[in-house]
């Protein structure tokens, strides 16, 4: 059975690379297994389980912050942020990359979802940079990179999905992802800065004077409800005034309260923004539905045991097999989504963290920033498809490649750094 339960992981991979949907799959291949091996009614099990998990509580977060990110992407609240933070930093060499960094965040807190983060921020801010005289590849590698922060900095997702699936407090990993999220952010400006210096054409300042005291004004008039609304959802968590679910329904009010500040709010945007959220809770929830099925098949087959029972046989340290657990994601991040991987990969390798008694906040934050790295690794990075889609015909596949090693080297610098100093997650999250 264990040996089964290695080659049902196997062709589960096998079959998801093929190209077949992974929500069915992962259901589907799973429910074959168990009317060819088993008694068919160890089946009658299973709705039980996948109720439990549907009726998580935390799991309600998910389509509430989906909702909110989609609200501020089509309210145009991060098209003004970036034209007025432009003008402000546009006459530093580099300045417009930095804004584009900085409003990355900034969406990034508000709504954690890389594809629409990338897209909005390609449509907005590339054609500028190219305009300015920006290298393509420096532009679209700070585009893509800054749209996957969404992964690393809270609220996020991958985040609540992460706590789910390890069973930990989503509000401790919001803490502890925050200060790794901002000195991503840091060092990316700092990357943009020094490559600015080295490659002075590649990165030129503003032509235009500016007024500089009115652009001030009006990127702070444009930063003050976005940094309320990021304030107000993870103030309340923090505080401990409110759950991560409840925060999120702040934020999804906020942001729609945002959107008819700005005389946004239609009815056909609510509609739009209700279909879209629909569409990728639905994506979510049908995967979860099916990793369950084979979560419950694969321990059913002894194959968490059988795991188990192979790193303790092989005598691996804890940090060795952190390693190989972290090279595993990587790796598989070059061809399957980041949802699939928290669904298939986290839950077989979180009984073994618990084991060799390693904190699993930490944990999460190491799998959220290489599953961010993920989405940047060539040649399937998701966030290179994302910019690639809505990039002019003068840049090419080669200028996203080049554009995003320096950002990939950056956050695998950082992969190390917090694996052999877990205090730079673990500062801020309650005892």
């Amino acid at each position: 059975m264990e040996v089964l339960a290695i080659i049902l992981f196997i062709s589960l991979f096998l079959l998801i690379l093929y190209g077949y949907p992974v929500a069915f799959t992962l259901g589907g291949l799973s429910v074959l297994y168990a009317l060819c091996f088993f008694d068919p009614l160890i089946l009658n099990a299973l709705p039980m389980r996948i109720m439990g998990i549907m009726s998580n509580y935390v799991l309600l977060a998910v389509p509430l912050f989906v909702f909110m990110g989609i609200m501020l992407e089509r309210s145009g609240i991060a098209e003004g942020l970036l034209e007025s933070m432009g003008r402000v930093f546009g006459r530093l060499r580099g300045g417009l990359a930095i804004s584009v960094i900085l409003v990355g965040a900034l969406l990034a807190a508000s709504t954690g979802i890389v594809g629409a983060t990338v897209v909005t921020m390609g449509l907005i801010s590339l054609p500028t940079m190219l305009k300015r005289g920006y290298h393509p590849a420096l532009a679209t590698g700070t585009i893509a990179t800054s749209g996957t922060l969404g992964q690393i900095i809270p609220p996020s997702v991958v985040l609540v999905l992460l706590g789910s699936v390890l069973n930990v407090p989503v509000g401790d990993l919001f803490a502890g992802a925050l200060l790794p999220g901002l000195l991503l952010v840091g060092a990316y400006i700092g990357y943009i800065l020094i490559a600015g210096v080295i490659d002075p054409s590649s990165a030129p300042p503003a032509a235009e004077p500016e007024d500089t005291r009115g652009s001030v004004l009006e990127f702070l008039g444009a930063l003050l409800m976005p940094l309320l609304l990021i304030g107000s959802v993870l103030g309340s968590i923090f505080a401990g005034i409110a759950s991560p679910t409840e925060a999120a329904a702040v934020g999804a009010a906020g942001a729609t309260l945002m959107a008819a500040a700005r005389k946004r709010l239609h009815g056909s945007l609510l509609k739009d923004v209700m279909r879209q959220t629909t569409r990728i809770t639905s994506m979510v929830f049908l995967i979860l539905i099916g990793a369950t099925t084979f979560s419950f098949l694969f321990r059913e087959m002894g194959g968490d045991i059988a795991i188990t029972q192979l790193v303790e046989s092989a005598e691996l340290s804890p940090m060795v097999f952190l390693l190989l657990v972290m090279a595993v994601v990587f790796v598989a991040g070059f061809f399957i989504d980041f949802i699939e991987i928290v669904f298939i990969i986290v839950p077989v390798v979180a009984p073994i963290f618990m084991r060799l008694e390693m904190d699993l906040i930490w944990i999460g934050v190491l799998l959220a920033i290489n599953l961010q790295t993920s989405f940047l690794t060539p040649p399937f990075g998701f966030a290179l498809f994302y910019l690639k889609g809505v990039s002019p015909p003068e840049v090419t596949t080669g200028h996203l490649y080049k554009g995003v090693l320096p950002f990939i080297g950056i956050q695998l610098i950082f992969l190390v750094l917090i694996a052999l100093y877990p205090n730079l997650v673990l500062w801020l999250v309650a005892d």
